[in-house]
């Protein structure tokens, strides 16, 4: 196990994962955000998030809730890659549809060594994407940033290729994958009725019309 993880416990990484994906350009996650990411109680996030600051991975402020520091965001970012490389082996290895392998990822990665990771790193062909679309960071932490841009976002006549799902809810993948809205897909908006919050989208030469909750999570590489 990397020196970043090996003093921190499973529930402790699975905090400094959420912090993350909260505060991914830096700021803060507050104690309210982190409850209901994680499912349980402030005061429980309270506890945790003082006892990661004593051990210097977050800075943490009542009024403002939990930031990474430069340690916290190393072991966060190394979770993360765990999680990214077991999605990824769980389809392409064994098999699994790519909307039920969050949970099961969920479970293993805070139980791999180190060398389990860089065996299924290396079986992958050190793979840059999970199934999702996601950049899965290397060994030293470092993964490609991208600027994209929200599919909700964009105005009529605007067109793009999906390059991340970030929803991890089967029944919310499921949907997408059955509309053909997966990495790569082409899309464009065609129509917008505000009023009524309906898009009309053309992914590939599927015509589809969706709310913009249908499409929170995806995000899009513009033209």
């Amino acid at each position: 196990m990397p020196k970043s993880l090996r003093a921190v416990s499973a529930s402790q990484q699975d905090y400094l994962k959420a912090i993350y994906a909260l505060a991914e350009r830096g700021g803060w996650a507050t104690t309210t955000e982190l409850a209901d990411h994680l499912g349980v109680r402030a005061p429980s996030v309270t506890a945790m998030v003082q006892k990661l600051a004593e051990a210097g991975y977050v800075s943490y402020s009542p009024r403002q809730g939990a930031r990474l520091l430069k340690r916290g965001r190393v072991a966060a970012i190394q979770v993360i890659r765990r999680h990214r490389l077991l999605e990824t082996f769980l389809v392409e290895v064994l098999g699994m549809d790519w909307s039920e392998v969050h949970d099961e990822a969920e479970v293993l990665e805070h139980h791999l060594s180190e060398r389990m990771v860089q065996a299924i790193d290396r079986v992958l062909g050190h793979p840059a994407e999970d199934p999702h679309g996601r950049p899965i960071p290397d060994a030293d932490s470092l993964f490609a940033r991208r600027e994209l841009t929200p599919l909700g976002d964009l105005a009529v006549g605007e067109s793009g290729f999906v390059r991340e799902l970030r929803i991890e809810a089967p029944e919310r993948l499921q949907r997408w994958k059955e509309l053909g809205l997966v990495p790569g897909a082409a899309v464009t908006v065609t129509k917008r009725q505000e009023m009524e919050d309906v898009m009309h989208l053309l992914i590939g030469e599927r015509p589809v019309v969706t709310g913009s909750e249908g499409v929170e999570g995806v995000y899009v590489e513009t033209n």
